[in-house]
């Protein structure tokens, strides 16, 4: 079934149904009323701290409500908060889907949201408008909130403001701030119960149980809640899609169970495969007939995951103070895969060396080709014997895969009040997250696992010493076991001697915050016979956090900044801050249309320095249907602290050959592509704030009392982004000779490590690569005559220490528009119709390594126009309809592909144009939920994708689809049941 063109017209929204315009704001009432009618509780909305001012319109904010919630069907924040088109598209916003065993930028098990794609650490995440601790582990060294430990029972709205808010809250409000408000008065028990699964027979079961009870208690109200959610994880295996490499040509020359031979070891030069490979030998680039391997065979498409929340919000009036409580814990456990790692040298360059007496163990095909076509060199085993043998290719057999625990805690308990006509408001927040992260399997110790190849490894686990009137191997306890022969994957003493170096390193992370704060709201004067009000507010906040691996997963100058197991790595990090903060906020009524809304907080932190951000904004009535509203401010995100006091992080960072020709011609054979390596991340303790300027101008119109029309345009200036930039290390080590380093980076050092055979090459005025003024396109020519290496750019070695530092900028704008309209039938019953979306006009980005700046608007991954539309039928006792889900196409990312692969794409006819492009198409799916109301039981369901739409094909990704924006789990059900009394 097809959608048609004026579907996809229309399907531009949000998730949420019409009632997402900002809530009623009721008339403000001093205690002393006599009136009980016009006693009413002075409501704040999100982006103000003014208490009981008509501000509903003034800023275009987002409400969800509970019923909206319940409609959508979901069973936790990650996926309500993936339905909102302000954190679609981009790769900002992650969940489970991204995570991996060995991945620092998305930690297992977690989520986190980002407004417009800015990044999580640019987006405040509130829990009733207060804050709450980042996750222990940070998505890279951004710091950010893990809304997995946020209960989704206890919601009773979330309130989203994408536009900057530092002036009202401080640090982090660059793109915005999303709040989550807990229920507070509610009265009754009610329980769910919810299942759900796909279509597919692969056990992806989703299942969840949420209670919650409130009841007054004396002269307070107490309220108590539970959910539990238990996920199974999804398999690429289970799916079309990815089932299968989305290209043939996108292997690795690193095979599982049947290694191959290294290109070194071959006389011909070339690669040799295993005879025995489970699959068909692929033809590589240079005529090989190899044994390859592909990850989609051990990729995950979604991890399993665990959460178990439990809390209490309590709140008591005495005579004319009010006290009110809020606790929650929470715990979840997640699993995370990542493809099984390569086996390297015990330097970790490649090619790993295996004792010639193995041939004598192989089947006869494989041992004459081995006779006849490999060389047998010496080389040096892990004891500094000198052996004989040959080098392989290969990867270990089991996926890397680690276990996580985490587990959250947050007490706010505040005291709220009269002084006067003066509202007065004093709170307390302690909040803490806590991380355990143990390797499981797939994880093996480099020394032991190459003692084991030359026969140097003992029974019980230890290494083997050299006696001290022989050569030979020996142990002080344990016996000496025999050769590891890394071509048997089968044999059970062979795997029980691999079992001895496999290794079980450890994370462990701790986020703490403590904060007091305190703020008074009240009416200033008369002007203009309206009425001035403001706010003032002083806000102290302390952060800790530390993040700590266990030993062989941190990377030490004393051991040549090895990590003792192959294929994993971690943070180490430890930092802490005081801060200080101080606002005031203005509303003046200049007359009975306009108003205009003045703020401004200064913030002072002992590391960096301080801030002040100011915020202007208007909201002007011409008329009761139409409202006008603008706005100006600055905003700025601190440092994480992860970023301040990162000690050494081990990671992977990519390079963008295709930012330079420069760097493409010397470290890519000229193209374009994507390169990865090893590097070390180093904090930066002068790190600068990064600084944000934006503005918006929109219109609200409400033709009818059931029609509201909004537009807003928005607009961003972000600079001073920090990350690590190896393109731009890259670019600078060209003509900056102490970033270029033969071997190692010596200890206190910074920028790229070349392998140490090009310093025995020099330029045409015998300068090698580490001295000042040498040409490295003449470094690089020698080297390939001199030495003729399988790739013609100058060879990396691993390793290479960056240094955060202040180096992006991005400037973003777009319009988000919403049209609602509800029918009101005869017998009250009523239809409601939603449409909604967010288009962006640009989004520019510096190229790293580059002051040419590129636009993201409508390239891989960052869709110009992600929308939806909605039209629900609703009854006393029922409701149905459908959400329309569209998210834009934007272009394939091909560039930055291997010459192999984008030849197959031509060979598939898939490419546009001479130019290499292709577009990933745009993506429409429609959900249907339905509910019905019986008397204590509500049931209700959910059928996500309801045509069975498969996710458009994306060649840029290794996946064959964009984790980000699309999704292959084709149609999915859920029920739920609700008991009430």
């Amino acid at each position: 079934m097809k959608i048609s063109v004026l579907a996809l017209a229309v399907a531009s929204s949000l998730s949420v149904s019409a009632h997402v315009n900002a809530q009623q704001q009721n008339p403000s009432t001093s205690p002393e009323s006599t009136d009980a009618t016009e006693v009413v509780e002075r409501i704040t909305v999100t982006g103000s701290n003014l208490k009981g001012v008509d501000l509903e319109g003034a800023q275009p904010l987002i409400v969800i409500s509970a019923q909206d919630i319940e409609r959508l069907g979901v069973s936790n924040l990650s996926e309500l908060m993936r339905t909102v088109n302000q954190t679609r598209g981009g790769t900002s916003t992650f969940t489970t889907a991204q995570s991996g065993a060995t991945s620092t930028s998305t930690p297992p098990g977690q989520a986190a949201v980002s407004l417009r794609g800015m990044g999580p650490s640019s987006t405040l995440t509130l829990v009733n408008g207060r804050r709450i601790a980042a996750s222990s582990f940070a998505a890279g060294t951004e710091n950010f909130v893990d809304i997995n430990a946020i209960p989704l029972s206890a919601i009773e709205s979330v309130e989203i403001l994408s536009t900057g808010a530092s002036a009202i809250y401080g640090a982090d409000a660059v793109a915005g701030v999303i709040n989550y408000i807990l229920k507070k008065d509610y009265k009754g028990f009610e329980a769910r119960a919810l299942y759900s699964d796909s279509e597919v027979s692969a056990n992806e079961s989703t299942k969840g149980v949420q209670v919650f009870y409130g009841s007054p208690v004396g002269n307070g109200h107490l309220s108590v809640f539970a959910d539990f959610y238990d996920r199974n994880a999804v398999k690429a295996s289970s799916r079309a899609l990815t089932a299968n490499p989305i290209l043939s040509s996108s292997y690795s020359y690193l095979p599982k169970d049947t290694p191959n031979i290294y290109f070194f070891s071959a006389r011909s030069g070339n690669e040799i495969g295993n005879p025995n490979c489970a699959t068909e030998l692929v033809t590589t680039e240079f005529g090989e007939e190899i044994c390859a391997y592909y990850g989609n065979e051990d990729d995950y498409l979604e991890s399993p995951l665990k959460s178990l929340s439990a809390g209490l919000i309590y709140s008591h009036s005495f005579d004319d103070v009010e006290w009110n409580t809020d606790l929650i814990f929470s715990q979840t456990e997640s699993t995370s895969f990542s493809s099984p790692a390569p086996i390297n040298q015990v330097d970790d360059s490649e090619g790993p060396f295996v004792n010639e007496a193995i041939i004598d163990l192989l089947d006869d095909d494989f041992a004459n080709i081995i006779l006849d076509d490999v060389f047998i060199d010496p080389y040096d085993s892990l004891l500094g014997r000198e052996l004989f043998g040959f080098q392989f290719d290969a990867r270990f057999s089991t996926p890397r895969t680690v276990e996580i625990e985490s587990k959250a805690f947050r007490l706010v308990s505040e005291l709220s009040g009269f002084y006067g006509d003066w509202e007065w408001d004093v709170g307390m927040t302690l909040s803490r997250s806590e991380s355990e992260q143990v390797a499981t399997e797939g994880i093996y110790n480099r020394y032991r696992y190459h003692a084991a190849l030359g026969g140097e490894l003992c029974s019980d686990g230890s290494i083997a010493t050299l006696g001290q009137s022989s050569d030979s191997p020996v142990c002080s306890t344990g016996n000496l076991l025999p050769i590891y022969n890394p071509f048997d994957a089968t044999s059970q003493a062979n795997l029980d001697t691999l079992s001895l170096a496999q290794a079980r390193p450890t994370r462990d992370g701790e986020s703490t915050l403590y904060g007091v704060d305190a703020s008074i709201a009240g009416d200033l004067f008369e002007f203009n016979n309206n009425t001035v009000s403001a706010a003032f507010g002083v806000e102290i906040r302390r952060e800790e956090i530390s993040d700590f691996a266990s030993e062989d997963a941190q990377a030490r100058a004393e051991n040549g900044y090895l990590v003792d197991v192959f294929g994993f790595g971690s943070s180490v990090s430890d930092a802490s801050r005081n801060h200080y903060g101080a606002f005031a906020e203005f509303n003046i009524p200049l007359n009975d249309d306009l108003q205009m809304n003045l703020a401004g907080r200064f913030d002072d932190y002992n590391d960096f320095g301080s801030s002040f951000n100011p915020r202007v904004g208007f909201k002007y009535n011409p008329v009761e249907s139409v409202v006008l509203r603008g706005g100006w401010s600055t905003a700025f995100r601190a440092p994480s602290l992860t970023q301040a006091g990162v000690k050494l992080r081990t990671t992977r960072a990519d390079f963008d050959c295709s930012a330079n020709q420069q760097i493409a011609d010397l470290y890519c054979e000229g193209d374009g592509t994507l390169r990865g390596n090893n590097v070390l991340e180093l904090g930066n303790p002068n790190l600068q704030p990064e600084e944000s300027e934006s503005f918006n101008l929109g219109i609200a119109y409400s033709p009818t009392r059931y029609t509201d029309i909004t537009v807003d345009y928005w607009h961003f200036e972000h600079e001073d982004l920090v990350d690590t930039n190896m393109t731009g290390v890259l670019a600078a080590a060209m003509t900056d000779a102490s970033l270029r380093h033969c071997g190692i980076v010596p200890e206190g050092e910074k920028g790229i490590s070349y392998d140490s055979v090009l310093c025995d090459f020099t330029d045409n005025s015998g300068l090698n690569i580490e001295q000042d003024g040498a040409n490295l396109n003449e470094i690089l020519n020698a080297y390939v005559d001199g030495f003729d290496p399988r790739f013609a750019e100058l060879p990396l070695f691993r390793d290479h220490v960056l240094l955060l530092e202040n180096t992006g900028t991005q400037k973003l704008s777009g319009i988000d528009f919403l049209v609602s309209h509800e029918i009101k039938l005869d017998n009250n019953d009523s239809i409601e119709l939603d449409l909604s979306g967010t288009h962006y006009t640009q989004f520019e980005r510096n190229i790293p390594g580059s002051d040419d700046i590129e636009e993201l608007a409508g390239t891989y991954q960052y869709p110009e126009t992600v929308a939806n539309v909605s039209a629900f039928y609703a009854a006393d006792d029922w409701f149905a309809g459908v959400t329309v889900f569209y998210t834009g196409s934007y272009e394939d990312d091909i560039e930055r592909l291997r010459g192999r692969e984008i030849d197959e794409l031509i060979s598939l006819d898939v490419l546009a144009d001479e130019e290499s492009r292709r577009d990933v198409g745009s993506w429409t799916t429609v959900d249907l939920s339905a509910g019905y109301y019986f008397k204590h039981v509500d049931v209700r369901l959910r059928v996500e994708n309801l045509l069975d739409e498969d996710a458009p094909i994306a060649y840029g990704s290794s996946r064959g689809y964009d984790s980000f924006n699309h999704n292959p789990f084709g149609r999915r059900f859920t029920l739920t049941l609700d008991y009430r009394y």
